[in-house]
């Protein structure tokens, strides 16, 4: 039998609002906007028949309402501080967003994607910042002196650097992965396969990634009795043509050289062009080792061994802190183990 009372009726006609979810679901509209901002001191199973309720009516928040009452943007920025080509360049940058944006799904919360890696860039979104239109950013690529640190700071809002932050004093948050042992384990499965001429394709020495993988890199020569050779270290800024260039760089100046490790995945696609070009073979004649586990690492032939960075960790933990920023706690740091994948190239 059809319902079709005056409030059934009108119900039809309009959105649901908070007060259907809260009826539907058998609770109050006090409970129903705690499971809205995030279900603190909310019982399990109030939780599940509020959503389940939001689910069957098709409930959708009204954002701006939200906004006036709690007075936050309800959104959250994705912040790159490199130049657009490197968005869509670099897999790596694509993959975080990714990872970020399912995180914050999972609360509600939109991701705003800027970038920022030009002067004229920063100068337009500052007010914007400035203005609190999003409640925090995930600050992505930490460069030494990033002039956007020092702008969040100034604007007060919250913020997580993807990479530990270089020269930068006081608590900061971010979440890294740990470069320098991932380095010294590539390295070292490069010196116990055999190989002793070891080139490093290094990143950018102004990045805590190029700095402490080279760093990795050195100390396990050293532990092996193997002499540190300037001619064999090449420094790229993480690009592909960069890790060709600087390969072809290595094999003019020590020819007899027998394996490189490269700090990033794609730098090592590069690397490896440069030495099919000469004719020798890899692993045969020069081992390749990367680091990142992108799509890159087998997407080339060979396959590259690499160190794995654990890439929806470091998204999820970025999400993770800062929303407890948000939620008035202080800043935090993690690093995260890496792993060592061995594949064909080394």
């Amino acid at each position: 039998m059809t319902d079709t009372t005056p409030r059934r009726r009108a119900r039809s006609q309009r959105p649901p609002t908070i007060i259907d979810v809260a009826e539907q679901a058998g609770v109050s509209r006090g409970t129903v906007s705690r499971v809205l901002q995030g279900g603190r001191n909310v019982s399990p199973a109030a939780r599940d028949a509020v959503n389940a309720a939001i689910r069957k009516l098709g409930y959708v928040v009204n954002r701006a309402a939200r906004s006036l009452v709690t007075q936050r943007a309800g959104s959250v920025a994705f912040l790159l501080s490199e130049t657009q080509d490197r968005l869509f360049g670099d897999p790596n940058f694509t993959t975080l967003l990714t990872g970020c944006t399912t995180a914050l799904g999972e609360h509600d919360i939109p991701l705003i994607l800027i970038t920022a890696g030009t002067e004229a860039e920063r100068r337009r979104i500052a007010p914007f910042l400035s203005a609190h239109h999003v409640d925090g950013v995930l600050l992505i690529s930490s460069h030494r002196g990033n002039p956007m640190i020092d702008h969040l700071h100034r604007a007060n809002l919250p913020f997580v650097c993807c990479g530990k932050p270089l020269g930068e004093h006081g608590r900061l948050s971010y979440v890294a992965s740990d470069d320098h042992e991932g380095a010294r384990t590539m390295v070292r499965h490069l010196v116990e396969s055999g190989r002793r001429r070891i080139a490093t394709i290094t990143g950018p020495q102004d990045t805590p990634g190029g700095v402490e993988r080279l760093r990795g890199y050195r100390e396990v020569l050293n532990e092996h009795g193997i002499d540190y050779d300037r001619r064999l270290v090449a420094t790229g800024d993480y690009s592909r043509a960069s890790g060709e260039s600087c390969m072809q760089q290595l094999l003019t100046a020590v020819p007899d050289l027998d394996a490189v490790f490269v700090a990033s995945d794609l730098m090592a696609d590069g690397a490896l062009s440069a030495i099919e070009r000469t004719g020798r073979r890899v692993p045969d004649d020069i081992a390749v080792g990367g680091f990142d586990d992108s799509p890159v690492a087998t997407a080339v032939q060979p396959q590259l061994t690499t160190i794995r960075q654990h890439w929806t960790r470091i998204s999820e933990m970025m999400v993770r802190q800062l929303l407890a920023q948000i939620a008035g706690e202080g800043p935090a740091t993690v690093i995260l183990p890496t792993e060592l994948v061995i594949r064909e190239s080394a």
